[in-house]
């Protein structure tokens, strides 16, 4: 039974057909007839139907007759195909014996492709090359296969092409998956050892755990413990996933399927756990398991400050489905209360916000996004600041270091000037330079995170005219000149527009901010002073000017102190008006902040 058994996934850039490859799977082994067929099949959420990618990762077991007359049993487990979600890619690639890297005929090797693949290749996968999208005009299979030789080493024979929009060549590759890649190795009689690579919530069941049995089996009804949480529960329910979930009693060595312990907190349950027995387990877990940390925190605030219990709500509903999602209360002078949100990446940011708005129909204010900071203090002590309002830079502060990532940038060779000093602004350290054909060039640089979360990818497509991909991997931390900007209105700060900025930029920015915020505040019955300051040194200011009235107008005459004495009096009243007049700030001036550069 064992060697029937094949485990993949497929690996892929954005937008290379990762997902109707899958949809024509499902359709070629019967898994879903015509009628239920449907695009992004697997991409079953609003958000991920739209934007044409994979958010969440999921699992399905399909059944497919072979030319030899046997029957196997394929577990297709579907990764997300977005930087941000690494840690799950590389989860889902361990449960796995092979893999298909599919790459776009027209578009060529892109920097997910790679990143992706060497993920594939640290874990010992059987690849299987695949050139999809052969049917489009543009498509330069010949080519784009030579590329693929090039970097994997492959030879043609191995090399499969596709086009899973028609189903030509889906055959040839299901027959490609039974030939060529291995199956599972595991044994039924060792303890169990069983990995968690994916989890979702069911609002009547709890907390759903997606399971690769590695070593030995199990039962329903078995008491089992979670290795890293080191905690225990009873097997409620197991099984397979095919488009729903469906009832077994034992799941073997080998096997993909779901658990369910009734546990109701998804934080009972971590993708990369190890599942064994609570009595005779397995001595060690499974290698790989890491705590998901953010590396991008934003403050959420709702509109109207009446609906803070409905986002906190809303928050603890999102969180069952994402793991990954982590969040504290804080309050702020200028926007109530609120909370610190830590996101794997600018995109989940994006989407999280995306599902307040559209699921539990919250209208929120994200403040600056900002990354983690390790601050040393001359006495010895180390604080993470993951809020720019408690970088208190009155401290005695040895060094702050700031996260850097290692970047590969994908590229025709004609945009290699272009790319190279947008990369010298957002302080870039060029490494290499690589070239995969005549036209195709990667560039490598070393970048402070905190210079890619924003519009780093927007203005990279925008100099490259969108030929350009980017990936990146975390490389640690380094010693680096950070300062906190805070911007005063009339005097008082606030707290919410604070950013913690390299002060190579600081004056730069905090210019560009102040003139922003010009434009955008209304006109108030005073003046209004804009500042930027570092600390107690002002370095930026501007001022939105007073709305005046003509107090003189009625004055058509007479002596000069009479109109003196009209002036005095406004003047008064427009500096009492100061001290107790207080300046609205429209929600525009928050996303201001996120647009400096336009």
């Amino acid at each position: 039974m064992k060697n029937n058994i094949r485990n993949f996934c497929i690996i892929a850039h954005i937008d290379h057909g990762k997902s109707t490859l899958a949809d024509r799977l499902l359709q070629l082994t019967g898994t879903l007839t015509d009628r239920e067929m449907k695009n992004q099949t697997l991409d079953d959420m609003d958000l991920e139907q739209e934007r044409g990618i994979t958010i969440k990762s999921h699992a399905v077991t399909m059944s497919y007759k072979a030319k030899d007359g046997d029957t196997y049993i394929l577990n297709l487990i579907d990764t997300p195909g977005h930087v941000d979600f690494t840690y799950e890619v590389s989860r889902s690639i361990a449960a796995c014996e092979g893999a298909l890297l599919v790459v776009d005929a027209s578009q060529g090797i892109e920097a997910q492709t790679l990143s992706n693949l060497y993920l594939a290749m640290a874990q010992d996968l059987e690849i299987i090359p695949v050139i999809n999208k052969i049917d489009l005009p543009a498509a330069q299979p010949e080519h784009v296969a030579n590329q693929v030789k090039d970097l994997i080493g492959c030879i043609d024979s191995e090399i499969v092409f596709t086009s899973a929009k028609t189903g030509e060549g889906v055959d040839e590759l299901l027959d490609k998956i039974i030939t060529v890649i291995p199956p599972p190795k595991g044994t039924d009689d060792a303890p169990l050892k069983a990995l968690i690579f994916d989890s979702m919530y069911d609002q009547f069941r709890g907390a759903v755990a997606y399971i690769k049995v590695v070593e030995g089996s199990i039962r329903q009804g078995d008491k089992i413990k979670m290795f890293n949480q080191d905690t225990q529960f009873d097997v409620e329910e197991i099984g397979i996933l095919k488009l729903e979930r469906i009832r077994r009693n034992v799941l073997s060595a080998g096997e993909v399927g779901y658990l369910i312990t009734g546990t109701k907190t998804a934080h009972d349950i971590k993708v990369g756990d190890t599942v064994t027995h609570a009595k005779n387990g397995a001595p060690q877990p499974l290698s790989g398991y890491q705590e998901i940390k953010p590396m991008v925190y934003s403050g959420v605030f709702p509109v109207s400050t009446e609906d803070y219990d409905d986002l906190k709500d809303s928050l603890e509903k999102l969180k069952l489905n994402d793991s990954s999602l982590v969040y504290t209360p804080e309050s702020s002078t200028a926007l109530g209360f609120g909370f610190r949100v830590g996101y794997l990446g600018l995109l989940h940011m994006e989407i999280i916000h995306e599902r307040l708005e559209r699921e539990y129909d919250m209208s929120v204010i994200n403040t600056f996004p900002n990354v983690t900071y390790n601050v040393y203090m001359t006495n010895g002590e180390v604080e993470v600041v993951t809020n720019p309002k408690d970088f208190d830079m009155s401290r005695d502060i040895q060094r702050v270091e700031e996260p850097f990532i290692n970047a590969q940038i994908i590229t025709l060779t004609e945009h290699i000037g272009p790319i190279m000093k947008l990369s010298l602004e957002r302080r870039g350290v060029y490494i290499a330079t690589d070239y995969i054909d005549e036209t195709r060039v990667v560039l490598k640089y070393n970048f402070p995170l905190s210079e890619v979360i924003f519009d780093f990818f927007d203005r990279l497509k925008s100099v490259s005219r969108g030929y350009a991909s980017f990936d990146y991997e975390l490389a640690g931390y380094q010693p680096t000149d950070m300062a906190r900007l805070d911007i005063l209105l009339n005097g008082e700060k606030i707290d919410a527009l604070a950013a913690i900025i390299h002060k190579d930029k600081a004056y730069h920015y905090g210019e560009k901010i102040c003139k922003k915020l010009k434009d955008i505040i209304p006109r108030q019955m005073f003046d209004c002073a804009i500042q930027a300051a570092i600390g107690s040194r002002i370095i930026a200011r501007t001022t939105v000017k007073a709305l005046r009235k003509d107090v003189l107008a009625k004055c058509y005459g007479g002596d000069i102190s009479r109109k003196r004495k009209l002036l005095e009096k406004q003047k008064k009243g427009k500096k009492k008006m100061k001290q107790i007049g207080s300046v609205e700030l429209p929600q525009e001036a928050f996303l201001a902040l996120l647009k400096v550069d336009e």
